[in-house]
């Protein structure tokens, strides 16, 4: 018997996050996933006349896999994969969690292999731009643990995250910010230990609203490449090649990352000098989910948390919200402004559009939570 939560689930993905359509194919990887969740996507594609194909793997093998990587080895595996995505309309990405701290003692040099040579082409480059794709969590011991629930609560707590917006509503909510911050050129953040300038003038503004993520809930932009100036300093852990950073840090001039700290500055900095692009910022963006409003690093979760904003080193989105900067790198650090995390302000061309992580322009007050939850 296969739960109703995942039936919901995956009509979720299928029907409103990629829109498949009958002769369509679609690639499902899945990663340390329940066997009920793969059964349940598979008769939903089957339903629309869609063709499924399916890919399973385990964080624990991928561990394997990194750390016998030299690099011929991975750009055999990248060239397979990508040979399939090049044939794929859609991809839809369920992502287990058994153990956070997995990819801990990978060393750095293997997983700049990974980055560059096996992610970046197979998808950042292929994925993202070519196909219609949703990726995902499914609920794991792991991730109650972060998040600090039980398994049943943070079970109830997920399923409503994914089905309990209304995704079409907070879509039209979403067209006002759009609209706005494709006329702004300055933006200004405020908080504590933050105090960041930068433009984003002619960079479009996109929308998220359920069709690439699960949970979604984010409107993103990019600064202009070199006009980051200031401070910023980030309030949510986030792990990163299996280490969690924490109270990070970062200094900008010119629009690049001239000093850095966190709990480890040294492996921090290590990530940073990946390339030369990764010292810059490839994104901008505010998060606006009704019901996400705790961290638990996952970023799926947390760069959607509501009252939030992630500012991300590393590569940006180059057919959509271009800057030109280029990396392996694309690593969404977030800082939460809502008054129990201390507060904030944004500011466009001198006008106050958040304050302490809600809206205050009547056209952008559909975006505050109560206004987008399934009633």
């Amino acid at each position: 018997m296969i739960h109703p939560h995942f039936h919901k689930l995956a009509g979720v993905l299928v029907r409103y996050a990629t829109r498949l359509q009958a002769g369509e194919k679609v690639l499902l990887e899945f990663t340390d996933c329940p066997p009920e969740m793969i059964q349940a996507l598979i008769r939903e594609v089957a339903a629309v006349g869609a063709h499924p194909t399916l890919e399973q793997k385990t964080q624990r093998l991928q561990r394997e896999l990194f750390l016998a990587a030299n690099e011929d080895g991975i750009r055999l595996i990248a060239d397979s994969e990508l040979y399939r995505m090049k044939k794929m309309d859609a991809f839809i990405g369920i992502r287990g969690i058994v153990n956070s701290k997995e990819l801990s003692d990978v060393p750095s040099e293997k997983m700049e292999l990974y980055e560059k040579l096996w992610l970046k082409p197979v998808h950042l480059e292929q994925r993202v731009r070519h196909t219609r794709w949703v990726i995902l969590r499914i609920p794991t011991p792991s991730m109650a643990q972060m998040a600090k629930m039980s398994q049943e609560a943070f079970d109830e707590f997920f399923f409503e995250v994914c089905t309990g917006v209304d995704w079409a509503k907070a879509s039209a909510a979403m067209d006002p910010l759009v609209e706005l911050m494709n006329r702004t050129d300055r933006v200004e953040i405020k908080g504590p230990g933050t105090d960041l300038r930068f433009s984003i003038k002619d960079i479009p503004a996109i929308k998220c609203d359920g069709h690439l993520n699960i949970p979604d809930g984010e409107v993103f932009t990019a600064p202009v490449r070199d006009s980051v100036e200031g401070v910023l300093q980030y309030n949510a852990p986030s792990t990163n090649r299996g280490f969690t950073y924490e109270n990070v840090r970062f200094v900008f001039k010119g629009g690049k990352i001239v000093e850095a700290t966190a709990n480890d500055s040294k492996r921090l900095n290590e990530i940073l000098d990946t390339d030369e692009g990764s010292r810059h910022i490839g994104e901008f963006a505010l998060g606006l989910h009704p019901l996400i409003m705790s961290p638990m690093d996952d970023i799926l979760f947390d760069e959607k948390i509501n009252g939030s904003f992630h500012f991300t080193p590393g590569n940006a989105y180059e057919d959509e919200a271009d800057n030109g900067n280029r990396s392996a790198v694309h690593w969404d650090l977030v800082c939460i402004q809502r008054p129990e995390n201390g507060g904030g302000e944004i500011w466009f061309d001198g006008k106050l559009i958040r304050k302490d992580g809600r809206f205050v322009l009547p056209e952008l007050a559909g975006l505050n939570p109560e206004n987008l939850v399934v009633k």
